[in-house]
C-alpha cells in the first residue's frame, strides 16, 4: 500500500507542479511520520522517501538509531526550547522557529557542536488562534532579530493553513505566505534566505503547490489514517 501510495502523491505533485508552469523536482516530498512505526517508515524509505518529518522531538529520539538508510530529519511540529538539545544533531531542517528564544537556543546548541542549523520561520498566516506562529505583520521584525544569530540559516518559510475544504481559504493563505517571502527576500537578501516554502499537508499539498510550496508535508496520503 505505501509504494502505492507514494507513487499516487508523487504523481500528483507532478501533475500540479506542471499545472503551475513549475518544474516537479523543485518540490520536496517529505513524508510525515508521526505516530508511525519503525517498519513503516523503513518501507517508505526503502521505496524512495529521502526526507521525513516528525511533529514531536520524543518520537524522532526513540526511532532514530532504528532506522536503515541515510534520510533526512525533519521537525515539522512545535518545538519546546528546553528540547532543542536533543535533536540539534539529528535534523536536517527545523520548520517551526516562531519565537526569538527558541531561535536563541538553537543558535547556542548548534555553536556547541559547530554546526549551523537550517530552520524555517513558521507564520501563521491564517490568523488562527489555536495555531502556533509569528504573525505577518511582525514577521520583518523578527528576520532582524533572528538575523544576527551566526549558527542559523534561516531558508525560507513555513505555514499550516486552515483545516477546510473551501479553496479560496486555502488559496489565501498559500499565496500570502509566498508574497511574506518575496518581501523578506528583497529586504534581507544577504543575510536570510528564501528558498524555501514549506506548506502543504496531505488534504491541500496540491492547491500549495500550485502557489509555490517547495515542501509538501504528506503523512495520511503515503501512510494511511492514524
Amino acid at each position: 500500500m505505501i509504494r502505492e501510495n507514494i507513487e499516487t502523491v508523487r504523481e500528483n505533485i507532478r501533475k500540479a507542479a506542471e499545472r503551475a508552469g513549475r518544474n516537479p523536482e523543485d518540490v520536496l516530498l517529505i513524508g510525515v511520520t508521526k505516530t508511525k512505526p519503525v517498519e513503516m517508515m523503513q518501507e517508505a524509505i526503502d521505496e524512495g522517501i529521502t526526507d521525513i518529518g516528525e511533529n514531536r522531538v520524543q518520537e524522532i529520539m526513540e526511532k532514530y538509531e532504528h532506522i536503515k538508510g541515510d534520510p533526512k530529519w525533519h521537525l515539522i511540529g512545535h518545538l519546546q526550547t528546553n528540547k532543542v538539545k536533543y535533536i540539534i544533531d539529528k535534523v536536517d531542517l527545523i520548520h517551526s522557529v516562531e519565537s526569538i528564544s527558541l531561535a536563541e537556543e538553537i543558535n547556542k546548541r548548534a555553536e556547541k557542536i559547530g554546526k549551523v542549523q537550517k530552520v524555517l520561520l513558521e507564520v501563521n498566516v491564517s490568523g488562527e488562534e489555536s495555531k502556533f506562529g509569528i504573525s505577518p505583520e511582525n514577521i520583518m521584525e523578527f528576520c532582524e532579530k533572528i538575523a544576527e544569530f551566526k549558527n542559523i540559516r534561516v531558508s525560507g518559510l513555513m505555514t499550516v493553513a486552515p483545516f477546510t475544504e473551501d479553496e479560496g481559504i486555502l488559496r489565501k493563505v498559500f499565496s500570502d505566505l509566498r508574497k511574506i517571502s518575496l518581501d523578506i527576500s528583497t529586504k534581507f537578501y544577504d543575510t536570510i534566505y528564501m528558498e524555501e516554502l514549506s506548506m502543504g499537508m496531505t488534504n491541500d499539498y496540491e492547491i500549495a503547490i500550485e502557489e509555490g510550496a517547495t515542501m509538501v508535508r504528506v503523512g495520511t496520503g503515503i501512510f494511511g489514517n492514524r
